[in-house]
């Protein structure tokens, strides 16, 4: 006789499976970005090795994330109808190979080809992490959790540029992309052992049509707006950054420059603590404070003295881990709440989030090459300009969640 079988109210902070959850979740996100932009503080000796110029150079992010965008239309629907743990699982292992290939990638081509492939196969991830975490987490600790797994996000954008300059220094861009790579394959073991199997996943079938209703809502708009701005602006002054600290007067070393990196830490705990004001004050006066916080941060960029420098960079990387991490939890929640398929829409949010990465993180090497570092802090002022006016349009959208 069929038996049906009570949902699962959702894990809440302090239960084993929270922890676990939480801890897999912030490992796959370290993953996701270390390998994602571990090519990011190597651009100026990606220069030097293959011959090409710096716009050049930046393709060599900017491949891996629109590979992975245009992955996410595809993973996104697949997990409504294969399930969300196995993907998440097997997306982590397969870029941790890729990357691995891509330290022997004998040619220019071939490291892009590469990291084209290695973005495709991340795309498991991020697609539905955000759908993961609404079903199997408490509703009343939804911002929270997402929040815990944009800090990994921001911990591993740290660790792999980090890393990746300090190998740099030790033995070239080879060994860095390697020792990136085996960062990978440790966290997707964590993944692998401690992220718990989907207790409330409900397969649904594939339906074409539903991606059109992810685009008429006009918050959902909104946020996927939101994303691809503000990441653009974001990766666009980081990648502008690693040519100006190489350059006069500074004169770093992709390992001194690496170093300027460890601001990410203040990103995980922008993330962290964006998700807790989101549940306690809501998304909608969340977000805009965050963009202002990033606009703040570019501003003091403009200043000379490297510690200026520095202190923007903190600011800003703050800001954006705030929206991002609130915004990219805001999605399925609206999703949801609209009664379409939580994954699509969060894989729409990331096909914003990083088409907009390589777009406009790509663009920075032409505007630091006609105009230094006015050219990218101009380029990144006005995307997160446009990120501040889409968060001030969303507070007259009607919810249809608390928001």
């Amino acid at each position: 006789m069929h038996q049906s079988v009570a949902r699962h109210p959702g894990y809440l902070p302090g239960d084993p499976q929270y922890r676990k959850l939480s801890v897999a979740l912030f490992a796959a996100g370290l993953a996701t970005f270390a390998l994602l932009y571990s090519t990011q503080p190597l651009l100026p000796e990606l220069v030097d090795a293959f011959q090409v110029s710096p716009d050049q150079s930046a393709f060599s992010v900017s491949f891996a994330t629109f590979g992975l965008g245009l992955a996410l239309l595809v993973a996104g629907p697949a997990s409504e109808v294969l399930g969300r743990t196995n993907l998440m699982r097997w997306s982590v292992a397969a870029t941790s190979i890729f990357a691995l290939a891509s330290a022997f990638a004998p040619t220019w081509h071939l490291l892009l080809a590469l990291r084209g492939l290695q973005g495709i196969a991340m795309a498991g991830l991020p697609a539905v992490a955000m759908a993961y975490l609404r079903e199997e987490v408490h509703q009343d600790s939804h911002a929270r959790a997402s929040g815990l797994y944009i800090a990994g996000t921001a911990v591993g954008g740290m660790a792999g540029r980090l890393i990746a300059g300090g190998l740099s220094d030790l033995g070239g861009w080879r060994v860095a992309t390697g020792g990136i790579a085996v960062v990978g394959v440790l966290c997707a073991a964590i993944v692998w052992l401690l992220l718990p199997a989907s207790r409330n996943f409900q397969p649904n079938a594939a339906r074409p049509h539903d991606l059109l209703r992810v685009l008429k809502d006009p918050a959902l708009l909104a946020l996927y707006g939101i994303a691809a701005t503000a990441v653009g602006a974001f990766v666009a002054v980081y990648n502008g950054a690693v040519f100006r600290l190489s350059s006069t007067p500074y004169h770093l070393s992709a390992g001194a420059a690496g170093l300027v990196f460890c601001v990410y830490l203040l990103g995980s705990a922008g993330s962290a603590t964006a998700g807790t004001l989101a549940d306690r004050y809501g998304r909608r006066t969340v977000v805009p404070i965050g963009c202002l916080i990033t606009l703040a941060g570019v501003a003091i960029t403009l200043a000379a003295p490297l510690p200026l420098i520095v202190l923007g960079l903190a600011v800003m990387t703050a800001g954006f881990f705030a929206v991002h991490g609130v915004a990219s939890g805001w999605v399925p929640a609206r999703a949801h709440a609209s009664g379409v398929g939580t994954g699509q829409a969060s894989s729409m949010y990331l096909f914003a989030f990083y088409l907009g990465s390589s777009v406009f993180g790509g663009l920075a090497g032409t505007a630091w090459s006609r105009a230094d570092w006015i050219g990218v802090a101009g380029e990144a002022g006005v995307l997160f300009l446009v990120t501040l006016v889409l968060a001030v349009l969303l507070r007259n959208v009607p919810s249809r969640v608390r928001n």
